[in-house]
């Protein structure tokens, strides 16, 4: 697909509304820009963020929040939990 892009005077850019459907983005999503160099010429590729391959990934984030992750302070931190009633 080919299409044109307009950019404003505050350097936003306007997708066609076909393009967006064909990248699956809707008004607020993020794109990747990166620049690269195809057979010697400076070309931009725009992408979707990838999905992560792991959805868990950062879930646990506020538990360990002020907490140590030494190895030896998760082994104690564990084995308390462990002897718990």
């Amino acid at each position: 697909m080919l299409g044109a892009i307009k950019l404003t005077s505050k350097r936003q850019a306007t997708f066609p509304a076909a393009m967006c459907r064909e990248l699956g983005v809707k008004p607020g999503d993020e794109l990747i820009l990166e620049r690269r160099t195809i057979d010697g010429q400076m070309a931009w590729i725009l992408q979707t963020p990838r999905a992560t391959a792991w959805p868990w990934y950062g879930r646990l984030r506020r538990y360990a929040k002020g907490k140590a992750h030494d190895l030896e302070s998760i082994r104690r931190s564990v084995g308390a939990r462990r002897h718990m009633p």
